[in-house]
């Protein structure tokens, strides 16, 4: 016979929740980080077109 789940503590969920954004924050930074290494034109572990490989086509 089904029974129910025990309810997890608030604390639990919030530590829960709080995990995932601190996940979230480190790549949006990273994100963020390499679009400007880009922009900037320095960067190194990242491999795109440049204009100059556009204008000969």
């Amino acid at each position: 016979m089904a029974v129910p789940k025990k309810k997890k503590s608030k604390s639990k969920r919030n530590m829960r929740k709080s995990y995932w954004k601190k996940i979230a924050a480190l790549q949006a930074q990273k994100a963020l980080s390499l679009g400007k290494s880009v922009l900037t034109g320095r960067s190194k572990g990242f491999v795109y077109p440049s204009d100059e490989e556009d204008d000969e086509e």
